[in-house]
């Protein structure tokens, strides 16, 4: 596993802007975006995402990219770090309940996280202190290790194993959200 380390020996600080705006070993830091819609949800807890894409160096040099040249990075940060977990958790469960989207718990890299497929889809997700963490996109076959090693130096991740099917994790229940059916052909946003 490739480390990033701080000056003081320790995990680097997660940057300021959320994402790591520059290359990563292979993949070339292309775009960064502040975003306000966040896609896990906590309730009473206020979230802004921080978006950035990474293109394969090696399809850039070639002048062509495609689907699975580029990687896309999502960190949510949110202001507490009650229910990130819980949040999380939630999500992805109901994630795995839709009809397309297989949903595993894996260790990559020593990080602890969901992997999810879709149509033409793969992303990982983990919970860090006040952060979601989310890599991949269309037409991926499996996310980069570089990628998520960075990510994770920064974010480490707080899963603990069998969470995906186990007790929720604690924190502040939204009982909205968690009791109620969820119904794929008429899925209910998850706000207020």
């Amino acid at each position: 596993m490739m480390q990033f380390s701080g000056a003081c020996g320790g995990p680097s600080k997660p940057p300021k802007r959320g994402v790591i705006e520059t290359d990563v070993e292979n993949w070339g830091f292309r775009r960064y975006q502040s975003v306000l819609d966040v896609e896990v949800w906590v309730a009473k807890n206020r979230a802004v995402a921080h978006t950035a894409s990474y293109a394969r160096k090696t399809s850039e040099k070639k002048g062509r990219t495609n689907d699975e040249d580029v990687i896309n990075v999502f960190v949510t940060r949110y202001k507490k770090k009650q229910g990130v977990r819980r949040a999380l958790v939630v999500f992805v469960r109901r994630l795995a309940q839709q009809s397309g989207y297989k949903v595993s718990e894996k260790k990559i890299s020593g990080v602890r996280l969901f992997d999810i497929r879709g149509p033409n889809e793969h992303w990982v997700f983990w919970s860090a202190k006040r952060h979601v963490v989310k890599l991949g996109g269309r037409g991926i076959e499996s996310i980069p290790e570089d990628l998520i090693d960075a990510y994770a130096e920064r974010y480490p991740s707080k899963l603990k194993a069998g969470v995906l099917e186990g007790p929720l994790p604690e924190g502040p229940a939204d009982p909205e959200v968690e009791t109620e059916e969820f119904d794929p052909k008429n899925p209910k946003p998850e706000w207020k």
